[in-house]
């Protein structure tokens, strides 16, 4: 796996990867090719006011996102203009942040946070990690027209919990009201032990499955059942989320159902050479031209999977080729400072790496077996950097 696109995330629960989606999937057959900016709907394309009028007579509405893209976000938020302008008396639920974070939402929208104060008292680096700055123009524009936002998620620590412990093996007093999910469908099942697959298991791969598919289905319901909780409230709910959640109707979809709730589920899309929209990924396609001059330069990466633990950020697997292979970092080594800063969260750590330069070098504390050592990562120079 080449080292810069090597993943750096927290590995208890993974979204599932846009290409593994389509994988297998029929073409849609499309007399024509869609061009950027066109939705498609049932493998036609549909105009705008059209969709937007449909999609207001929904109780929810889930757009599903790949989090570094800043083109998925920009389509997120031109989308939600279209609903709002449809129904003003929508709320925005957001994956990214756990129910603690309510009270920061709150006091964002009524205007007293500023953005430092925001991501502070949301804990946002520790709860997602994703750079905010991909996220503030959809949080400024729910801030300007006081539009009410809904924390959807749980903390990361409950979701880890679940993916090593499994979910009956959590008291009910500590579920958060969570009811239990509705199993997984066979084609999600499939879809999740593909990921799977690449996390590594110490112990029962079989069992290490159960309980990630066990971990992503709570992960689900109870977004579903926040998304539920604000559509007893509000006329339109729309959710932002990660695709894999949204995709096939699999996971969040999927526990709407259950709670009654026929959920519309929209996705960017990028046109391939053979103009063939997949059938059956999302009830509608946003077509996206090439939007790579308009993205931000890829984040630094170590490559690889983190996990929180007490005292540091444990490294879960190394990535073959990557910088932290060639730096010598192990599995169960306990990153405890960067550049002096101590760091005790995934989050943070990732943010730290992804503001690097490229040719920058960063030290690093780690921990192992006892003894401490002090590494220096070396962030190689982009193609054309000098």
């Amino acid at each position: 796996m080449p080292q810069q696109r090597s993943p750096f995330r927290a590995p208890c629960i993974a979204a599932l990867p846009f290409a593994l989606i389509l994988a297998g999937l029929p073409a849609a057959q499309a007399s024509d090719c869609p061009a950027p900016g066109q939705w498609q709907r049932a493998g036609a394309v549909v105009d705008t006011a059209t969709l937007m009028a449909d999609l207001a007579e929904h109780r929810v509405v889930l757009l599903g996102e790949q989090h570094e893209r800043l083109a998925h976000h920009r389509w997120q938020l031109h989308t939600l203009a279209g609903l709002h302008a449809r129904e003003p008396r929508m709320v925005i639920g957001l994956e990214m942040l756990p129910r603690e974070a309510q009270p920061a939402l709150d006091a964002w929208v009524a205007g007293e946070l500023d953005e430092a104060a925001f991501l502070a008292e949301s804990d946002w680096l520790g709860a997602w990690g994703y750079d905010p700055d991909a996220y503030l123009p959809i949080l400024h524009f729910a801030r300007m027209q006081r539009i009410p936002l809904r924390a959807l998620n749980v903390t990361p620590a409950l979701r880890q919990r679940i993916a090593e412990e499994g979910w009956e093996a959590i008291p009910p007093q500590e579920r958060h009201a969570i009811t239990p999910p509705v199993p997984a469908s066979e084609g999600y099942r499939e879809a999740l032990a593909e990921v799977y697959a690449n996390h590594p298991s110490a112990v029962d791969p079989e069992a290490g499955l159960e309980r990630f598919i066990d971990a992503q289905l709570v992960w689900d319901r109870a977004m579903a059942q926040a998304l539920a909780e604000a559509a007893e409230e509000a006329a339109l709910v729309v959710g932002l989320m990660g695709q894999g959640h949204v995709s096939l109707g699999h996971g969040v979809p999927h526990q709407l159902a259950d709670l009654g709730i026929d959920a519309a589920g929209l996705l960017a899309w990028q046109r391939n050479d053979g103009c063939t929209p997949p059938t059956g990924l999302a009830d509608a396609l946003f077509t996206l031209g090439d939007e790579a001059a308009f993205e931000p330069p890829e984040p630094q990466r170590l490559g690889i999977l983190i996990a929180a633990d007490e005292g540091g950020v444990r490294v879960v697997r190394v990535m073959e080729e990557s910088l932290a292979e060639t730096l010598g970092l192990q599995r169960d080594d306990l990153i405890v400072e960067v550049a002096g800063r101590p760091v005790r969260r995934p989050g943070e750590l990732t943010d730290l790496v992804r503001r690097q330069t490229p040719g920058t070098l960063l030290p690093l504390t780690v921990t192992r077996n006892g003894s401490t050592e002090e590494l220096l990562a070396r962030f190689p120079l982009r193609d054309g950097v000098r």
